[in-house]
C-alpha cells in the first residue's frame, strides 16, 4: 500500500512540475517579446491584464462550476489542450488583436487549472497535510527546469524568430500536459456541501472590517504590484543594462525558485521564532533589497546574479505567510474562500496593476542617447524606475509595522485539519 501511495505521489508531483513549466517557459520574457512585436506600453498592460481578468472568472467557473460539473482531470486536460494550442498561436502571430485573442484565451483557461491542481493533489492524497508541500515544490522544479532549454533555443542577442519559442515550447508542454492529466486518478465532481453558501467569498469580504485584515489586504496589493513588476521588467533589465546574454538570462531568474526551496524549508521555523509581522515584514525587505541592488550595482554582473537568490525569502516570507495567516487567523467555515480573495490580489489585480504600471514607468524614464558610430539609441534610467518598487516597499513595511495587530502575534498549533490549504500562486 505504501508503495502505491509513493506512486501516486510521484505522479502529482510530475503533473504539478509540467503544470508550472507551461507558465515558467513564457513568463520571463514576455514583456521583451511584445517590446520586439513593438507593442505600446499600453498594449502590454492590456496583455498583461490578462490573467487578472482570468483569474476573476476563474473564482467562478473553477470553484462554483469546474468543480461540481467535471473531473479534475478531464478538466486539466480539456484546458491544457485549448490552452496549448492559444500558446502556439501567440508564437506566430505578430498583430495586436491575434496576439491578445490568443493569449487571452490561454489565460481563461491556464490560470483556474492553477487551483484544479492543488483539488486534484488533495484528493488523492492520504495526508494533504503532510505530504502537498513536497508534491507543490514540483511546480517550483518545474519552472527551473524548463528554462535550461532555452540556453541552446536562444541566441545572446536573440530576435523575434528566437524569443517565439517561448511560446513554441510552452504550447508543446502544455499539450504533453494535456495527455498525462488523463492518466491521472480519476477525480470525480465534488457536489456543493449540503448548507455552504455558493457566494461563501462574500463572507470573506466582510472580514474587511477587521483592521488588521484590512491592513494585511492593502499590504498583499503592494507587494503583489511590486512581485509581478519584477517579472514584468526583470529580464530586459539583465540583458539590456547588465549585459547578460539573452540565452541565459531565464536560468539566472531561476536561481530565486531554486533559492525558494531551501527558503521554504525553514519558513516554519522563522514564523515560530519572530513571529507573523516581523516573517512579513522580512519578505517585503527582501524586494527592496534586490531592486536597491538593481538601481545601484547594475555593473556588478556577480552581485545582480547572486541578488537572485533573495527571490526566496520574497516569496516565502511573505506570499506563503499570507496563505499560513489566512489558515490560521479566519473562520473555518470562510477560510478557503478567503485564500482565493487573497490569491485574487496576488495572481490578478496585483499583475494587471503591475502590467500598467511598469511598461508605463519604463516608458517615462527612457530617453534618447547615441550609441556607437553616432547611431541615435533609447537608454532606459533603470535607477529611477526601480526606485518606485523601492518607494512602495517602504509604505508597506511601514503599514505593517505600524498597524497588523492580528489576534495572535504567532502561529497557534491546530488541533485540527479542515484542508483550508493555498492555491498555486506566481512565486
Amino acid at each position: 500500500m505504501s508503495g502505491s501511495n509513493s506512486y501516486i505521489r510521484v505522479r502529482l508531483f510530475l503533473m504539478m512540475a509540467l503544470q508550472l513549466a507551461i507558465w515558467g517557459a513564457w513568463a520571463p520574457k514576455l514583456f521583451p517579446y511584445m517590446g520586439l512585436l513593438n507593442f505600446t506600453a499600453n498594449q502590454q498592460a492590456l496583455v498583461g491584464s490578462c490573467w487578472g481578468i482570468a483569474a476573476v472568472v476563474g473564482i467562478f467557473f473553477s470553484n462554483q462550476y469546474a468543480d461540481r460539473n467535471f473531473s479534475a482531470e478531464k478538466f486539466l486536460a480539456a484546458s491544457n489542450l485549448i490552452g496549448g494550442l492559444a500558446l502556439i498561436g501567440c508564437a506566430f502571430t505578430t498583430s495586436f488583436p491575434a496576439f491578445f485573442a490568443c493569449y487571452m484565451i490561454y489565460s481563461l483557461f491556464y490560470v483556474p487549472s492553477l487551483s484544479v491542481t492543488n483539488s486534484l493533489a488533495f484528493a488523492n492524497l492520504k495526508e494533504p497535510a503532510k505530504h502537498f508541500g513536497t508534491i507543490r515544490m514540483g511546480g517550483t522544479v518545474g519552472w527551473v527546469v524548463v528554462s535550461w532549454p532555452f540556453i541552446f533555443l536562444l541566441s545572446g542577442t536573440p530576435d523575434l524568430e528566437h524569443v517565439r519559442w517561448i511560446f513554441i515550447v510552452s504550447g508543446i508542454v502544455s499539450l504533453a500536459t494535456a495527455a498525462y492529466a488523463l492518466t491521472l486518478p480519476h477525480t470525480p465532481p465534488r457536489p456543493a456541501a449540503p448548507g455552504v453558501d455558493a457566494l461563501a467569498w462574500r463572507e470573506a469580504f466582510k472580514l474587511l472590517a477587521k483592521p488588521f485584515v484590512l491592513i494585511l489586504f492593502i499590504v498583499t496589493f503592494i507587494d503583489s504590484v511590486i512581485h509581478n513588476g519584477y517579472f514584468v521588467v526583470s529580464d530586459a533589465f539583465l540583458t539590456n543594462r547588465v549585459g547578460i546574454a539573452g540565452n541565459l538570462s531565464m536560468v539566472v531568474l531561476s536561481l530565486g525558485q531554486i533559492a525558494e526551496v531551501g527558503t521554504m524549508a525553514v519558513l516554519g521555523v522563522v514564523l515560530a521564532k519572530l513571529g507573523w509581522r516581523w516573517t512579513m515584514i522580512i519578505g517585503i525587505l527582501g524586494h527592496a533589497l534586490r531592486f536597491l541592488t538593481f538601481a545601484f550595482m547594475a555593473d556588478s554582473v556577480p552581485v545582480v546574479i547572486a541578488i537572485q537568490l533573495i527571490h526566496g525569502i520574497c516569496y516565502a516570507f511573505f506570499f506563503a505567510t499570507v496563505y499560513i495567516f489566512v489558515d490560521s487567523a479566519f473562520p473555518k467555515d470562510v477560510r478557503t474562500s478567503a485564500q482565493g480573495l487573497f490569491n485574487l490580489l496576488i495572481l490578478g489585480i496585483g499583475n494587471v496593476v503591475a502590467s500598467w504600471l511598469f511598461p508605463q514607468l519604463v516608458a517615462k524614464y527612457t530617453i534618447g542617447g547615441t550609441g556607437a558610430a553616432g547611431a541615435v539609441t533609447n537608454i532606459i534610467d533603470y535607477q529611477k524606475v526601480f526606485m518606485w518598487p523601492v518607494g512602495m516597499a517602504v509604505i508597506a513595511i511601514a503599514l505593517l509595522a505600524l498597524f497588523f495587530k492580528p489576534p495572535t502575534s504567532h502561529p497557534v498549533e491546530s488541533t485540527e485539519d479542515d484542508g483550508a490549504l493555498p492555491s498555486a500562486a506566481p512565486h
